[in-house]
C-alpha cells in the first residue's frame, strides 16, 4: 500500500521507525525485534539506511521480510551523497521487484572522507530522479528547527518547497521536544505554500546517554521540563525508561488534541519502548 494513501484518511496514523544491522550476522535477531514491533500493527514501519549506504543489503533484506512476514507497509529509506544515477536505478528496480511502494528519499550524511559521487547533491535531486522513473510513492525529511547547514529558516522552508515540488508525496520531521516548535514550524510552511502531509516525529529518550547523542546530532532544542526529568531519573535506567515513554506519550497527546494526525516513532529498535507508548494512546488511535 502506498503511505500517501494512508495519509489521506481521515484518521490518526502511528508508524514506527527501526533500523537494520550493521553486520549481516545480527539480522536475525534485529528481525525478531522488527516482528515484535510489527506485533503492534502500526500503519507502517520504516527501516533506515547506513552512512553511505553502508547497510544497503541489510536495509532491503529486513523491508522486504517485514513487509512478506507481517503484511505491514515498509517505507525503506535511501540516501544518494555517495551514489552514482547506476547505483541508485539498480536499487529502486529491486524495490519494484519485491513489490515495495514506497521510499523515504534522503542526501544523507556527507561522509568525513568528502562525497564520493556528485550525482545527487540534494534531496530533491534524488526525489526528482526516483519520480521520473517510478510510480513509487516518495517521503522526505524536514527540520522544525531548521536544517542544521541552513543559513535561516527561511531559507530551509525554500529548499523544503523544492523537495515537494521535485515530486515528494509526505514529509517526516526531525525529531523534537517542544510541540509549540512544531506548531510554528506547520504554519510557515503552509503559508509558503507546502501542502504535503506531515508526519511528526517523535523520539522517546529512556536513557540520559541518549538524549546527549541526540542533541549532538541534530542540535535539538530541549525544555526545561524535560532537562529536569533526565536530571531527576537520568541515573536510574527503569525510571528513566519509564519517564521517557510518558513524555513521548504525553507529546503525542497534545499532538493529536491540536489536529496533527501523523505521528512517527523513532523506537531505537525497542519494542517494549514502542509497546508502552503505544498501550498509552490507544484510544487515541481509534
Amino acid at each position: 500500500m502506498k503511505i500517501r494513501e494512508l495519509l489521506n484518511q481521515d484518521r490518526v496514523t502511528f508508524s514506527i521507525e527501526v533500523f537494520p544491522p550493521k553486520k549481516a550476522a545480527g539480522f536475525e535477531t534485529v528481525k525478531e525485534t522488527t516482528e515484535e514491533i510489527a506485533a503492534l500493527n502500526p500503519d507502517f514501519i520504516s527501516v533506515t539506511y547506513g552512512a553511505g549506504g553502508t547497510t544497503v543489503g541489510s536495509t532491503m533484506k529486513l523491508a522486504s521480510a517485514i513487509q512478506d512476514d507481517t503484511g505491514v507497509p515498509v517505507l525503506p529509506h535511501l540516501t544518494c551523497v555517495s551514489s552514482d544515477e547506476q547505483d541508485v536505478e539498480a536499487i529502486l528496480n529491486d524495490y519494484k521487484q519485491k513489490g515495495i511502494q514506497n521510499i523515504m528519499a534522503l542526501r544523507g550524511d556527507i561522509p568525513e572522507t568528502g562525497r564520493t559521487s556528485h550525482a545527487f547533491e540534494h534531496a530533491d535531486d534524488l526525489i526528482r530522479f526516483i519520480r521520473s522513473r517510478t510510480d513509487l510513492c516518495i517521503g522526505g525529511a524536514c527540520y522544525p528547527e531548521g536544517h542544521p547547514e541552513s543559513i535561516n529558516k527561511q531559507s530551509d522552508i525554500h529548499y523544503l518547497k523544492q523537495k515537494v515540488e521535485a515530486g515528494c508525496d509526505f514529509l517526516t520531521t526531525q525529531m523534537f521536544f517542544d510541540n509549540t516548535i512544531l506548531y510554528n514550524f506547520l504554519y510557515r510552511i503552509r503559508e509558503a505554500g507546502i501542502t504535503v502531509p506531515i508526519v511528526a516525529g517523535i523520539m522517546p529518550i529512556t536513557d540520559a546517554r541518549q538524549l546527549k547523542r541526540s542533541i549532538q546530532l541534530s542540535g535539538t532544542q530541549v525544555p526545561e521540563r524535560f532537562k529536569a526529568i533526565v536530571d531527576h531519573f537520568g541515573t536510574n535506567p527503569d525510571a528513566m525508561k519509564q519517564a521517557g515513554i510518558i513524555y513521548a506519550s504525553e507529546q503525542i497527546i497534545d499532538l493529536i488534541a491540536n489536529g496533527i494526525t501523523h505521528i512517527h516513532l523513532y523506537s531505537m529498535n525497542k519494542p517494549e519502548v514502542a509497546a508502552g507508548i503505544m498501550n498509552n494512546i490507544t484510544e487515541l488511535l481509534k
